[in-house]
């Protein structure tokens, strides 16, 4: 979650509270990047089992209440450490990380995440008695961070985790049901999306992808560079513009494979704008229809490029049957699915080295896009890459948007008096020895002002 979403106010202090209430002989250590922060969590939960004893069904010893380790009369106890800090003799049946990384210099050191990461393996993770639960609460920082690395062990095979992500503006099936683009806390006297829509302007697209929308990406990629990437808040007239799309298709719902269509402008100079986004793990009849609803958004799309192979072949033909249905006409090139996906993005990654990519970075789809694009080739996904990747294949058919046209350098006068004027102008731009302040002085200052 992101700063000041009241992460540790539920996890920290009032989650430890209700778990001994409900397994009052139960132990928990609660970890953050120092122990004055861990005590400091430590001294809330105890002086709130202390306040709401009758409602939670505990009491505290009355000899043991030291902020950083208290015990209950049932036998339950709590341990507060900090990362780092040795824990001999207490086993745990709950362990709660709460920030185990203290600042951004921290998050980007090698040597203090992998401090972190020894001493949580090594000195916390074996305090867990079989069964145990582990929580890690944090804000994202960076991609190899203690919660990074947890995610890569269980793609490996290691321990499974439970994820659940809330960033601050909500991407496509957020975990609590809000629309694209909404805020976190919308509404109230906290004024949280006022405090989140303050730092969306003020925070570099780096930052507020790792911070904020919990999605880190490094800080230059290997493949494409961060610095390819202009951010833009408005783009160019659509009629200045010729737009092009490109899709990755993926058949199942579910499976790991994202769907993705990009929608690309191309301007008077060249430059490439990515006007849009869309991107779900979805089946053919929904992703279908998403096309054909950005192709009738976008218009007049020039190209729209895809991929041929196995899944052209099974939906083409239900995907030209709904162009017809929906008489919407789209001219679309099919590109061979050959070499690896690394050359397959080779022209679009050419391009954005020369010009760059502008990029709208408070779309709610961007930081996933940032992610996956400074991440490639090495990364989880790259559908969306793919997809960049076909429009960057259109390059013998790509041309250049159109210049706005330029106002009139004069205006053509509307009656008889300014005509007279209007000659005498005109005499003075073509006849070098002709002054304008050889004419009378008013007709003289309209036209410097003309």
């Amino acid at each position: 979650m992101p700063p000041g979403s009241a992460k540790s106010t539920y996890t920290s202090i009032l989650f430890p509270a209700f778990f001994l209430a409900n397994f009052p002989d139960a132990s928990v250590i609660a970890a953050s990047h120092t122990a004055e922060l861990s005590e400091r969590w430590g001294r809330r939960v105890r002086n709130s089992i202390n306040e709401h004893e009758l409602t939670l069904g505990i009491r505290l010893r009355a000899d043991a209440q030291a902020v950083g380790r208290w015990q209950l009369e049932t036998g339950g106890e709590y341990l507060a450490v900090g990362v780092g800090q040795a824990v001999v003799g207490f086993r745990a049946d709950l362990i709660v990380v709460d920030d185990p990384i203290r600042s951004r210099e921290d998050a980007f050191s090698e040597v203090v995440r992998r401090s972190i990461w020894e001493w949580f393996t090594t000195e916390l993770r074996t305090r867990l008695r079989p069964g145990g639960r582990m929580v890690l609460i944090l804000t994202r920082w960076h991609e190899s961070d203690l919660a990074g690395r947890l995610l890569e062990e269980a793609e490996k095979g290691g321990e499974r985790w439970e994820t659940l992500i809330l960033p601050a503006v909500a991407e496509v099936n957020d975990p609590i049901g809000r629309a694209p683009g909404e805020f976190l806390w919308e509404d109230g006297d906290y004024g949280y999306a006022n405090f989140l829509k303050n730092e969306q302007k003020n925070q570099n697209p780096m930052s507020w992808a790792s911070l904020f929308q919990q999605r880190p990406a490094p800080e230059t990629g290997d493949y494409f560079k961060a610095e390819w990437l202009k951010p833009y808040e408005k783009a160019p007239d659509l009629k200045t513009l010729r737009v092009y799309a490109g899709s990755d298709f993926a058949v199942s719902e579910g499976r790991g494979d994202w769907t993705v269509h990009v929608i690309v402008g191309v301007d008077s100079d060249s430059r490439l704008w990515l006007l849009d986004l869309w991107r779900e793990q979805t089946t053919p009849d929904v992703w279908v229809d998403r096309m054909l609803d950005l192709a009738v958004k976008w218009k007049p799309i020039i190209t729209w490029a895809e991929e041929s192979g196995q899944i052209k072949s099974s939906v083409g033909p239900f995907l030209d049957r709904r162009q017809r249905e929906r008489k919407i006409p789209l001219f679309r090139r099919t590109f061979p699915t050959k070499g690896d996906k690394a050359v397959r993005a080779q022209s679009i990654r050419g391009l954005m080295a020369l010009r760059g990519l502008y990029v709208p970075t408070k779309a709610s789809w961007y930081s996933a896009f940032l992610q996956e694009l400074l991440s490639f080739p090495a990364g989880k996904h790259d559908d969306q890459v793919d997809a960049l990747g076909l429009v960057g294949q259109l390059l013998d058919v790509i041309m250049p948007g159109m210049a706005p046209a330029k106002a009139p350098a004069t205006t053509v006068p509307k009656d008889y008096v300014e005509m007279a004027d209007y000659a005498t102008f005109m005499r003075a731009g073509r006849d070098p020895e002709f002054h304008l302040h050889d004419v009378d002085g008013a007709s003289a200052e309209n036209w410097k002002t003309l």
